[in-house]
C-alpha cells in the first residue's frame, strides 16, 4: 500500500478519496465491517488505475471519471454511511464534505431517480445523523450545507426536502444548544441558496450568509451556551467559503412544470386541506431552479399550520418546528426579490399558502409566532404591497391593529412590538402614502390610515380615568411615549415624501408656494437595508397612477356612504334616504334591497331587520324585493328558512316578524309549488320553526320543547290535515343542532359600535377566529369554516376593480391625509407635552409639531396650521414665566426653528411666532436689569417717577425687595396666552416664592441667545414676496400690541420693524410697495396716538427708514418716494399734537436738505408738509417751515423741477399759503416775493423738466423763450398751465391787500 501522500493515486478524485477510505479501513472493525473493507480497498486499487479524463462523462456523477468507475469508488462511501458505526462515518462524511465543497460531484440529485449514487449517499448522510454523537451531527450539517451550496449539483424534489427535513429533526433533538443553533442557521442559509437561485434563475450567484444573531431575534436564545453564536457563526461561514467549482447551467433550462401532487407530501404528511385546492398557475414553463424554490416555500407554508392535537395539547416539539418554519419564512420574505412580483406563480403561492398560514396562527397567543408573524407581514407591506392588496386590507386590522386598539387590557410584549412595527411603517414615507391611498380611499377596503392614527392616540393617552387597567405605570409611560414616537414618525415622512414630490416636480404646487420653496431641506425617505420601494420595483402590477382629484372623490364618496350607514344604524329609514338623495344607491326597491341584502358597508343586522318589518309603502315594497331575490328552489324548509335569515336579525315587533314570515312563506311556496297545500301552511310552520330556535338556544328557556311538543304545536296546519311527523321530527332534530343565526353572530360579545365597525371592514369572522378563547396552542377547530370565508373574501376583493393599487405623486393627496390626522395628532402632542416632564418625550412632542407645521403650511391648510403654530407658542409658558421648564424652552426653541424653516408658509401664524420673540426679550430684559421701555415711552410725571423703584438686575432681584417692581410684578403674576399685556388682566398678590421661582427661570432663557432672536430677523431677506408681506402684517400687529399696554409699553418690534425694513429695502419695487402700504397704515395709526412719547418714538423710526430710503436714486416719472413720505403727510394734517408737528417739519427739513440731490417724485410730499404748517396755529411751526422753504426755493430751485415739473404747482401752492400766515408779516412778504422770483424764473424758461421725447426718459430739456417757436401746441399748453397756479395765487395775494 501506498504512503498517505499517495493514496488515490494521481486523479482529483483519489486525492480526495484516497486518504479517507484508507481511514475508513483502520477505523473499521475488522469482523463486523469486512465487506466495507474489501470495497474500499478494492476501491483504492482501481483509484490508483484512474486518472483525470479529458473529456468528461455528462452522466458521472464525479468529475473526471466515467460514470461507472464514479459509482464504483463511491460505493465504500455509501457503505461507510450506512454502517451506522461513528469511527467509520466521521472519515465518510468529510470525504463526502469534499466532494462537494471542491466541486467534484456533479449532476441533479433527485428523489425520482432514487438509484443514483448520489441520491443514496445524501439519503445516508441524512439518516447517519441518528447515531447520537454530537460531532456526527455537526458532521452531517456540514455536508448537507455543502451539498446545497455547491453549483455543480443540484439537489431538488424530494430529495431537497429530505435534507430539510433532516436538519429540522436536529434543531428540534440536537444534543446540545450549539448544534441545534448549528442546524436552524443551516435551514436558513439553505433556503437563502435555494431563493437567491431561484430569483436569478440561475446557479451562478452571489449568495449572502446569514448573521446567526439575527435569527435569534425571537427565539432560541436560551440555545446559547457562552460562544455559540460566534462557533455556529463560523461553522455556516467556513463552509461557505469552501465552495468551488463551475456553475452548470443546463439546471437553469425551462421545461414544462406538471402540477404537483401534494407538493412533497411523502416528506411532510398531514397537509391541512385548505391546500390542497388546485394551485393558481401551478403548471406551465418553468426551471428546475425554480421548481424546488416553490416546493421549499408551500412545505413551510404547510409545516407553520400544524397544531397540536387535541390528545397532546402541550407539544412543544411541534411547537418549535412550527416556530422555525416562520423563522425561514421570514427569512425568505425580507430576502426576496423581484421574482415575487413578477412571476405569477410565486405571487399567488404568497396569497394562497403563506397568507393562509398568517390567517391560522393569528389566533395563537404564543409571543414569539406573533413577533415572527409581525415581521413576515412588515416584509410583504414594503416589498410587495401592489400585487397584496386585498390580504394587507385584512392582515392589517387583524395583526396590527386590533393589538393596536387595545388599550385596556394589552399584551405588553405584543403591543410593544406592534408599536416598533409601526414605527418601521412610520420610517417609510411611501408606505405610509400607499396605504391612505389604497384602503382609507376605497369604498371596500377598511380605514386603515385613520386607524392607525386613531389608536396612536389613545394609546398616548392611556386608560381612561377610572377603568381597570392591567398595565402598570411603567408600561403605560412605555405605551404612551413610544406611541407618539409613531405619530412623529408619520407626520415626518409625510413632510419628506412631500419634499421628494415638489423637488421632483411632479405635482401642481398650490398658490402660496408657486415661486419659492421651503428653506428648509428635508431628506428624501429611505428604505430599511437599502431595499427599494414596492412602487419603484414593480411598476407592471395592477397599479394605477392616480391624481388628487380623482382620489378625493373616492374618499368622499366613502365618506359620504359611511354617514349615511352611520345614520342607517340609529335611523334605517332616515338612512335610506339620505343614501338615495345622495345617490349612493338607485331609489328603486330593487336596488335597497340589493344593498341591504349584500351588506358590504357595516349596516347593522338588526337594523335590517327592523327596516324590514316597516309598514311604510316604501320599506314594504323593500322588503318584498329582498325576499324575492332568494332562490328556494329545491331547498329544504328547514335549510330555505335558516338561508334567509343569515343576512339580518329578526325584529322583535311581533307584527313586523309577521309581515316578514308572511312574505317569506309565499316566495317558498313559489319557488316549491308542491311543498305545501298553501301558502298558509309555510307561515305558520315558520313562526313555529322562529319560536323552536328560541326555546331550544335560549338560556333563559328553562322548559325546552321537546319533539313531541314541537308535532303536537303543528297538527293541522296542511289546510286541516298533518304534515309527516317523520318530516316534523327530522326538522326539529335540525333546528335543535345546529341554530338558525346571521353569518355574522360572533362567539364572543363586542360592542354594537363595534360589530357595526367590524361589519364596515369586513373583518368579522377575522374577528371572530382571533379571538376564539383557547389554551396557547390548542387547534381552532371550528374556525376552518371561518378561514374558507375569509378565503372568499380575497377572491371576491380581487376580482373587483376597486382592487387596483394605486400609485399618486400629486400632494394634494397629503390635504386629506391632515384633515384625518391633524386632529389625533394635535391632542396626542398636547397632552405629551403637558403632562409629561420627560426630556425625550417632550422633544419628540415638539419635533412633531415642526414637522406637522411643516406639512400644512406647505399645503395651505391654515386651519391646521394656525392650530399647530398656537399650540406651541401656549407652551412657551412665556406668559407666565413663573412656572417655565426646560421643556418650555425647547418649545422656545422649536418656534425659532419653525420660523426659520418654514417661513415662507406661515402668513397669519406669524403673529403667534412674533409676539413670543417679543416676550422672551421682555424676559430678557428684564433680568439683565436693564431700564424698560416704559421709563422711555410714559408721560413723564414727576410724583410718579420719584416713586417707582428703578430696574435691577437678577443679581440685585435676589438682594433686593422686588415686591414693589410693577414690571416684575406683572410677569410673575403671569396672565393668559391672549393677553395683549401679560399680567394685566390678573390680579392678586405675588408671593416671594413665586418671585424666587420667576428668578430661577430666567436662568434657563439664557439657552435663548441674541443671535437666535435676530436671525429670525435677519432670514427677512430670505422670505418670497408673499411671506415677507405676512411677516410685516404680522410684526405691525405685535408691535401695536407692545406699544399700547397700559402698564409697560414697549418698543421691540418697532425697532424690528425698521430693521426688517433696512434688510429688505433692496427687494423689487413691486414687492416693497405691498410693504410699505403696511408699514405707512402703521405709522400713521402709531405716530396718531395719543402717548406723546410713542408717537415720537414711531416718527423718529419713519425719520430713519426715510433717510436710508432717500438714498436711493429714484428714476424719472416715478412716484414712490412721494407714497412713502405720505405718512409724514397724513399725521402732520391730523396729529392734534404740537410736538409731533413740530418734529415732522424738522425730520422733513433734515431729510430734504441732507438728501436734496435724490429727491424726486417725494417733492410732492414735502410740500404738503410744508402747505400744512403753513396753517398750522403755532407760530415756531410755521416759522421752522418757512425757513426750509427759503432755503428751499432759494439753493435748490432747479432741483424741484428736476424729473416732474408738474411738482412745481405744488411749491407754488405752498407759498400761497403762507402768504396767508397770520403770525408774521415777514414771512407773508417774503413768500410774495418767491411768488415773484418763481415767476421770473418762469417767464424767463428757467423750468427744468424731464424730455418727453428722449429714449431713456433721463435726458432734461431746458425751456426758453428761443426755441418756443419750435414747441408742439401740446407742449405750450403744458407750459401755460403753470402760470395758473401762479397767476390765481397773485390775484388771492392782491385781493387780501385791497382788503
Amino acid at each position: 500500500m501506498s504512503t498517505s501522500q499517495t493514496l488515490g493515486g494521481p486523479s482529483r478524485c483519489g486525492r480526495v478519496l484516497g486518504p479517507s477510505l484508507d481511514k475508513i479501513i483502520k477505523n473499521a472493525a475488522w469482523r463486523k465491517h469486512s465487506v466495507l473493507v474489501s470495497s474500499c480497498k478494492s476501491a483504492l486499487d482501481k483509484l490508483e488505475t484512474l486518472t483525470d479524463t479529458a473529456l468528461t462523462d455528462p452522466n458521472s456523477p464525479l468529475l473526471g471519471l466515467s460514470s461507472s468507475d464514479a459509482e464504483f469508488v463511491l460505493n465504500p462511501i455509501l457503505l461507510a454511511l450506512g454502517a451506522n458505526y461513528a469511527k467509520v462515518a466521521e472519515p465518510a462524511l468529510e470525504c463526502t464534505f469534499k466532494l462537494f465543497s471542491l466541486g467534484i460531484t456533479r449532476g441533479e440529485i433527485d428523489g425520482n431517480v432514487s438509484n443514483s449514487i448520489l441520491y443514496k449517499i445524501v439519503e445516508s448522510v441524512c439518516k447517519v445523523g441518528g447515531i447520537g454523537e454530537e460531532s456526527i451531527e455537526l458532521a452531517v450539517l456540514r455536508v448537507l450545507l455543502s451539498a446545497v451550496r455547491c453549483p455543480c449539483v443540484l439537489i431538488r424534489g424530494d430529495c431537497l426536502l429530505h435534507v430539510v427535513r433532516t436538519c429540522y429533526n436536529v434543531y428540534l433533538s440536537g444534543l446540545n444548544g450549539t448544534n441545534q443553533i448549528c442546524a436552524k442557521s443551516v435551514l436558513a442559509q439553505i433556503t437563502l441558496i435555494v431563493f437567491t437561485r431561484a430569483e436569478e434563475d440561475s446557479m451562478d450567484v452571489s449568495i449572502r450568509t446569514v448573521s446567526v444573531s439575527e435569527l435569534l431575534e425571537f427565539t432560541d436564545k436560551n440555545l446559547n451556551e457562552g460562544s455559540s453564536i460566534y462557533h455556529c457563526q463560523n461553522f455556516v461561514s467556513e463552509v461557505m467559503s469552501a465552495s468551488e467549482g463551475i456553475p452548470d447551467l443546463k439546471f437553469s433550462q425551462p421545461y414544462t412544470v406538471q402540477k404537483l401532487q401534494n407538493g412533497g407530501s411523502k416528506v411532510w404528511k398531514g397537509e391541512e386541506d385548505e391546500m390542497r385546492e388546485e394551485e393558481t398557475g401551478s403548471g406551465g414553463v418553468s426551471s428546475k431552479i425554480r421548481e424546488d424554490g416553490f416546493i421549499v416555500f408551500k412545505n413551510l407554508c404547510k409545516l407553520s399550520m400544524k397544531f397540536t392535537s387535541t390528545e397532546n395539547p402541550d407539544d412543544q416539539i411541534l411547537l418549535r418546528g412550527k416556530t422555525l418554519s416562520l423563522e425561514l419564512l421570514k427569512v425568505i420574505m425580507h430576502n426576496g426579490g423581484s421574482i415575487w412580483r413578477s412571476n405569477e406563480r410565486f405571487l399567488n403561492a404568497i396569497k394562497q399558502y403563506l397568507c393562509l398560514s398568517l390567517l391560522k396562527n393569528s389566533a395563537l397567543s404564543v409571543m414569539s409566532i406573533f413577533q415572527l408573524q409581525c415581521s413576515i407581514f412588515m416584509s410583504l407591506l414594503t416589498k410587495f404591497r401592489s400585487g397584496l392588496k386585498a390580504e394587507i386590507g385584512i392582515f392589517f386590522p387583524m395583526l396590527i391593529l386590533r393589538v393596536l386598539e387595545n388599550v385596556l387590557q394589552p399584551s405588553f410584549l405584543q403591543k410593544m412590538t406592534v408599536l416598533n412595527l409601526l414605527e418601521k411603517i412610520a420610517g417609510d414615507s411611501q408606505i405610509i402614502i400607499d396605504i391612505f391611498v389604497n384602503y382609507d380611499c376605497d369604498v371596500d377596503s377598511p380605514n386603515i390610515f385613520e386607524r392607525i392614527v386613531n389608536g396612536l392616540l389613545k394609546t398616548a393617552l392611556g386608560p381612561p380615568p377610572g377603568s381597570t387597567t392591567t398595565l402598570s405605570a411603567v408600561q403605560d409611560i412605555t405605551f404612551r411615549h413610544e406611541s407618539v414616537k409613531c405619530l412623529v414618525g408619520i407626520i415626518k415622512s409625510m413632510g419628506a415624501w412631500m419634499d421628494l414630490q415638489m423637488k421632483v416636480g411632479d405635482s401642481d404646487l398650490p398658490k402660496s408656494f408657486e415661486n419659492d420653496t421651503s428653506t428648509e431641506s428635508y431628506s428624501a425617505p429611505t428604505i430599511e437595508n437599502g431595499t427599494v420601494p414596492d412602487c419603484e420595483l414593480h411598476p407592471e402590477m395592477n397599479s394605477e397612477l392616480s391624481d388628487a382629484a380623482t382620489l378625493e372623490q373616492r374618499r368622499a364618496y366613502k365618506i359620504e356612504l359611511q354617514r349615511g350607514v352611520s345614520l342607517f344604524n340609529r335611523k334605517p329609514s332616515k338612512g335610506i334616504e339620505f343614501l338615495i338623495k345622495t345617490k349612493k344607491i338607485g331609489n328603486s326597491p330593487e336596488e335597497v334591497a340589493s344593498f341591504l341584502k349584500n351588506n358590504t358597508s357595516g349596516l347593522n343586522e338588526t337594523m335590517i331587520g327592523d327596516y324590514l318589518g316597516e309598514r311604510e309603502e316604501f320599506a314594504l315594497r323593500v322588503m318584498h324585493a329582498y325576499v324575492d331575490s332568494f332562490n328556494f328552489k329545491s331547498m329544504d324548509f328547514g335549510e330555505a328558512i335558516r338561508f334567509f335569515l343569515r343576512g339580518f336579525r329578526l325584529p322583535g315587533e311581533a307584527q313586523k316578524i309577521d309581515r316578514i314570515m308572511e312574505k317569506f312563506a309565499e316566495r317558498y311556496c313559489k319557488c316549491n309549488p308542491n311543498s305545501f297545500t298553501s301558502a298558509d301552511t309555510a307561515y305558520v310552520l315558520a313562526y313555529s320553526v322562529i319560536m323552536l330556535n328560541t326555546d331550544a338556544h335560549n338560556n333563559m328557556v328553562k322548559d325546552k320543547m321537546t319533539k313531541s311538543d314541537f308535532i303536537r304545536n303543528n297538527r293541522g296546519i296542511d289546510d286541516g290535515k298533518d304534515l309527516p311527523e317523520e318530516y316534523l321530527g327530522a326538522l326539529y332534530d335540525q333546528i335543535v343542532k345546529n341554530e338558525i343565526k346571521m353569518n355574522a353572530d360572533s362567539s364572543v360579545p363586542q360592542s354594537k359600535q363595534a360589530n357595526s365597525l367590524n361589519k364596515l371592514l369586513g373583518l368579522d369572522g377575522i374577528i371572530n377566529l382571533v379571538s376564539w378563547k383557547q389554551t396557547e396552542e390548542k387547534p381552532l377547530g371550528a374556525n376552518g369554516l371561518l378561514i374558507r370565508q375569509i378565503q372568499e373574501q380575497f377572491k371576491a376583493k380581487s376580482g373587483k376593480s376597486e382592487s387596483a393599487y394605486h400609485a399618486v405623486s400629486d400632494i394634494g393627496i397629503l390635504r386629506f391625509m391632515v384633515d384625518v390626522c391633524w386632529g389625533p395628532m394635535l391632542a396626542a402632542f398636547s397632552v405629551t407635552l403637558d403632562q409629561s416632564d420627560d426630556r425625550l418625550a417632550t422633544t419628540q412632542c415638539l419635533q412633531g409639531f415642526r414637522h406637522a407645521v411643516h406639512v400644512t403650511a406647505v399645503m395651505g391648510m391654515q386651519t391646521q396650521r394656525d392650530a399647530f403654530v398656537t399650540s406651541v407658542a401656549k407652551f412657551t409658558f412665556l406668559h407666565c414665566a413663573a412656572d417655565m421648564k426646560q421643556k418650555n424652552v425647547d418649545a422656545v426653541k422649536a418656534i425659532i426653528s419653525i420660523a426659520i424653516e418654514d417661513g415662507n408658509h406661515l402668513q397669519e401664524a406669524w403673529e403667534h411666532i412674533l409676539t413670543c420673540l417679543s416676550r422672551i426679550e421682555h424676559l430678557q430684559l428684564l433680568g439683565e436689569g436693564a431700564p424698560t421701555d416704559a421709563s422711555l415711552l410714559s408721560v413723564p410725571n414727576t410724583e410718579t417717577d420719584e416713586k417707582s423703584p428703578k430696574s435691577v438686575g437678577i443679581q440685585s432681584l435676589k438682594k433686593k425687595v422686588t415686591l414693589q417692581n410693577p414690571a416684575v410684578m406683572a410677569v410673575v403674576r403671569g396672565g393668559s396666552y391672549d393677553s395683549a399685556a401679560v399680567g394685566v388682566n390678573s390680579s392678586g398678590l405675588v408671593t416671594q416664592e413665586q418671585v424666587n421661582h420667576f428668578i430661577a427661570n430666567l436662568n434657563l432663557l439664557d439657552q435663548i441667545g441674541n443671535f437666535e432672536l435676530n436671525h429670525v430677523f435677519s432670514h427677512s431677506q430670505r422670505l418670497n414676496s408673499e411671506a415677507i408681506v405676512a411677516f410685516v402684517k404680522a410684526l405691525c400687529k405685535v408691535s401695536i400690541s407692545e406699544l399700547q399696554s397700559p402698564t409697560d409699553p414697549r418698543v421691540f418690534s418697532l425697532t424690528k420693524l425698521v430693521e426688517i425694513a433696512h434688510y429688505n429695502m433692496n427687494r423689487i419695487r413691486l414687492v416693497w410697495s405691498r410693504m410699505w402700504n403696511v408699514l405707512s397704515d402703521f405709522f400713521v395709526s402709531v405716530g396718531l396716538s395719543e402717548n406723546l412719547p410713542v408717537a415720537i418714538f414711531v416718527m423718529d423710526s419713519l425719520r430713519q427708514l426715510a433717510m436710508k430710503f432717500l438714498e436711493r436714486e429714484e428714476l424719472a416719472n416715478y412716484n414712490f418716494q412721494n407714497e412713502f413720505l405720505r405718512p409724514f403727510v397724513i399725521i402732520m394734517q391730523k396729529s392734534s399734537s404740537v410736538e409731533i408737528r413740530e418734529l415732522i417739519v424738522r425730520c422733513i427739513s433734515q431729510m430734504v436738505l441732507s438728501r436734496v440731490t435724490n429727491v424726486k417724485s417725494g417733492w410732492k410730499s414735502v410740500f404738503m408738509v410744508f402747505t400744512a404748517a403753513a396753517a398750522d396755529e403755532r407760530k415756531n411751526i410755521v416759522l421752522l417751515a418757512f425757513e426750509t422753504m427759503e432755503k428751499i426755493v432759494r439753493e435748490y430751485f432747479p432741483h424741484i423741477t428736476e424729473t416732474e415739473a408738474t411738482t412745481f404747482t405744488d411749491c407754488v401752492r405752498c407759498l400761497i399759503k403762507f402768504t396767508n400766515s397770520r403770525f408774521d408779516s415777514d414771512v407773508s412778504l417774503n413768500a410774495i416775493a418767491f411768488l415773484r422770483f418763481c415767476a421770473v424764473k418762469l417767464a424767463e424758461g428757467g423750468l427744468v423738466c424731464a424730455d418727453k421725447s428722449s429714449d431713456d426718459g433721463s435726458s432734461i430739456s431746458v425751456v426758453n423763450k428761443d426755441d418756443s417757436q419750435g414747441q408742439s401746441f401740446a407742449d405750450i399748453d403744458d407750459h401755460g398751465s403753470y402760470w395758473v397756479p401762479l397767476l390765481t395765487g397773485k390775484l388771492l395775494v392782491s385781493y387780501l391787500q385791497i382788503l
